[in-house]
């Protein structure tokens, strides 16, 4: 596929709690950040940018059922539960944008509580790829922020895992990101030669 600057693929949250042995693991963690490390250096090395959001917690988050949220701590600061998967390596030029840095912010989706949108408008992105975990949480948010405020939007099919506290939540989530005008490519279709 053919990439130019204007092009850039946001990572979202493939981070150890998020993979099999962390605090909130999708099962499929692991298959996700090996494609999207293949993404990435693809991007990289055909002019586009890629940008990596990370949960990134203060202990006693709002998020967290000790606070009264609905989920266990995760992806505290400065932990390794924060830290991103090993098997997503990512190239030189990646730019790390860190969320949920304030107390009392959610901050699913990747332009909330960051400054994800001001980094991508001032490089001049108009399309952006998105994959990552999980699907029906800051995958979801993220895409729907995104197209929200005016980027073309592919969700990396085969590169999103969902967290499905209700079975079928990945599901629903895929839906609601075709209704809000995402699209959809498989990462073979992204990597294949322009």
């Amino acid at each position: 596929m053919e990439l130019s600057e204007r092009d850039a693929l946001i990572i979202v949250d493939v981070q150890n709690d998020f993979c099999p042995g962390g605090a909130l693991p999708v099962p499929t963690g692991m298959d996700v950040a090996s494609t999207m490390s293949m993404l990435a250096n693809t991007f990289r090395g055909r002019g586009a940018r890629v940008y990596a959001t990370q949960d990134w917690h203060p202990a006693g988050h709002s998020s967290f059922k000790e606070q009264g949220g609905p989920w266990p701590a995760h992806c505290v600061q400065d932990t390794g539960g924060a830290d991103f998967h090993p098997a997503m390596v990512l190239p030189a030029g990646v730019t790390i944008i860190r969320k949920g840095t304030s107390p009392g912010a959610d901050a699913y989706s990747g332009f909330i509580d960051s400054d994800l949108d001001t980094q991508l408008r001032d490089a001049g992105v108009t399309r952006v790829f998105v994959g990552g975990l999980a699907t029906d949480y800051c995958v979801l948010h993220t895409v729907l922020d995104a197209i929200e405020r005016g980027f073309e939007t592919t969700v990396v099919s085969d590169a999103i895992g969902a967290v499905d506290v209700e079975p079928g939540d990945g599901d629903r989530a895929v839906a609601r990101m075709a209704e809000a005008g995402a699209h959809f490519a498989g990462s073979m279709e992204l990597l294949a030669p322009a």
